[in-house]
């Protein structure tokens, strides 16, 4: 996460949550769904009935095939031991070539949106590359779920070593990790949108507080909006962040709540709860500025950030890999995947 305490974070702490209407509604659908009782021969052939409990079934069939804790794990170790990872370093570059070839040897479609920023110390063009992974891209309506792969350069909020070495275990690897363990459920998951996974370079390429921040998400969102694709649309946006921690606890996130994608956000809490997923606390508590404003402001897809803003190693030395879970991450994994699997259509107006 690349807020800095001067620059751009404001954290508030709201007294409680909003309507839980739009979660009962989405309990009650998944309940309504999975009823059989003794309906009459009509209605058991009924396409809507059997499509409703074909989703349920999936939901359930999801839970049997959770998220490996262990190889999610492995995964976070094997990218922080390629070292930072800011925009246009080496590590960067090594970490996109392992992740090219592990996406596509899972059989997803990979594909890099290259552009160019200045270099907020030098002015000079740094080269960077949002990583963009398609799973069934033959569904023209989608889900973006995102992350940021970068790291920042330096731990700036460590009181000891403020310009010491900084791998970005949670802040960075756990995001990519997570999506990592995915790509060896999405291929199989029988869902009604399709799914990118999008990862964004360039969101903390800082190195005082008034740098530029988001350069991936939104050149990625302004993208979007100018030169919208003839081939697909996103419904929803999902940015996940900072979920690795071993103590996770993941609140709704202000913006995401209250402005952006209230729906969206009580939907995906909603299904944690169904999960028992306890680590999802379905309350507001901290607001946060990440790269989810500029795809609900600049590409309007209604997006929710997933983040688990009370990390004591946040932008320090000590965020490495054994401050981090891959029970954490599995979590997480097991909440989205049932929630593509029954991803609720929009509300129109």
């Amino acid at each position: 996460m690349a807020n800095s305490p001067m620059a751009r974070r404001q954290i508030r702490t709201a007294p409680g949550s909003r309507s839980n209407r739009a979660i009962r509604a989405v309990i009650a659908l998944t309940f309504l769904g999975g009823c059989g009782g003794t309906d009459s021969p009509s209605q058991a052939d009924d396409p809507q009935r059997e499509a409703a409990a074909a989703k349920v079934q999936t939901a359930a069939e999801s839970t049997k095939t959770a998220p490996d804790s262990k190889r999610a794990y492995g995964y976070l170790r094997k990218i922080t031991r390629i070292g930072p990872r800011f925009s246009g370093s080496r590590g960067m570059l090594e970490q996109q070539r392992l992740l090219i070839k592990h996406f596509t040897d899972l059989g997803g479609e990979v594909k890099l949106q290259s552009f160019d920023a200045p270099h907020p110390q030098t002015g000079r063009a740094v080269r960077m590359n949002n990583l963009v992974v398609s799973w069934h891209p033959q569904r023209k309506e989608r889900v973006l779920l995102a992350c940021h792969y970068d790291t920042r350069p330096y731990p700036d909020r460590d009181r000891l070593q403020p310009r010491g070495r900084f791998v970005g275990a949670n802040d960075g690897a756990s995001g990519v990790a997570l999506f990592m363990e995915l790509a060896h459920h999405l291929p199989k998951l029988d869902a009604t949108y399709g799914v990118d996974f999008v990862f964004f370079d360039g969101e903390e390429l800082v190195f005082s507080p008034d740098d530029k921040y988001f350069l991936g998400s939104e050149y990625f969102a302004t993208q979007y909006r100018d030169k919208p694709p003839t081939t697909h649309s996103y419904v929803y946006g999902v940015l996940v962040d900072m979920i690795g921690d071993k103590r996770l606890n993941i609140y709704m996130e202000k913006k995401s709540a209250e402005t952006y994608a209230p729906e969206l956000t009580r939907s995906i809490w909603a299904m944690a709860k169904q999960q028992k997923v306890r680590e999802f606390i379905p309350r507001v508590k901290h607001e946060v500025n990440d790269d989810h404003v500029p795809l609900n402001e600049i590409a309007k897809i209604p997006t929710c950030d997933i983040i688990d803003f009370d990390y004591p190693h946040w932008h320090t030395t000590r965020d490495i890999a054994t401050n981090c879970s891959g029970s954490s991450l599995a979590k997480v994994g097991r909440v989205l995947l049932a929630w593509l699997a029954e991803v609720p259509k929009p509300k129109t107006e």
